[in-house]
């Protein structure tokens, strides 16, 4: 390896670091009141890099803002996409899912926050949750497992109730709490899609798949 190439190769790990440092810090300030409005100055102190750097990155605030969403609801998606691999059944598929969602304000504190006061982008989002719920529900409906209308108004009641019941585990006390809505909430989807009460009730029963190493109640 020449000297140039090394020295360029430091040079883009450096600009990875400040990259990642003001997605990191752009999160943050989603997952708060109002982060949005915070000034240039105020997300460069932030993420600890000189104001300057932002312009090597990104354009304007709009823009990191809108990686960071994507980003967060990308990395949400995925983590769905890799504990549900294994279920057959999409029925199930989907409510684990929904289970899983409506826990993360226990599990993944800041990943919540983020979805909740990203509201509309959400629900309309290209990446995380809504193409994959989309998915999900249309395996569903064409396996037979759903009773499905129109599957845009589908998602919209799918994303509209998940946004509330995390609203709703905001203020929860305690963990059992954000649990039992969790479950109710993908009981009543699967009710809502036709699905047997019996058979959804086992569904929301089972035990939820691994998150970061630990298991999560069922």
């Amino acid at each position: 390896m020449t000297a140039t190439s090394t020295v360029e190769n430091r040079g883009e790990r450096r600009r990875a670091r400040t990259r990642a440092a003001l997605v990191a810090a752009a999160r943050e300030l989603l997952a708060r009141e109002d982060g949005t409005e915070s000034s240039i100055q105020e997300i460069t102190d932030l993420a600890d890099v000189g104001f300057g750097s932002f312009y090597n990155h990104f354009p304007a605030k709009t823009d990191l803002f809108d990686t960071a969403i994507a980003e967060t609801l990308e990395e949400h998606g995925a983590m769905l996409d890799e504990l549900t691999a294994d279920i057959d059944d999409p029925a199930e598929v989907f409510a684990t899912s929904v289970r899983l969602t409506a826990r993360l304000p226990k599990t993944h504190p800041q990943m919540a926050r983020i979805i909740r006061n990203t509201g509309a982008t959400y629900l309309a989002a290209e990446t995380g949750l809504a193409p994959r719920a989309r998915r999900d529900i249309l395996a569903a409906r064409d396996s037979g497992r759903f009773t499905v209308g129109d599957p845009v108004v589908a998602l919209a009641c799918v994303g509209g109730a998940l946004l509330g019941v995390l609203n709703l585990a905001a203020a929860s006390t305690t963990s059992k709490a954000v649990d039992r809505a969790a479950d109710q909430l993908a009981l009543n989807l699967l009710s809502m899609f036709d699905v047997p009460r019996e058979d959804a009730e086992r569904i929301c029963s089972r035990h939820l798949p691994t998150i970061s190493g630990r298991p999560r109640s069922g």
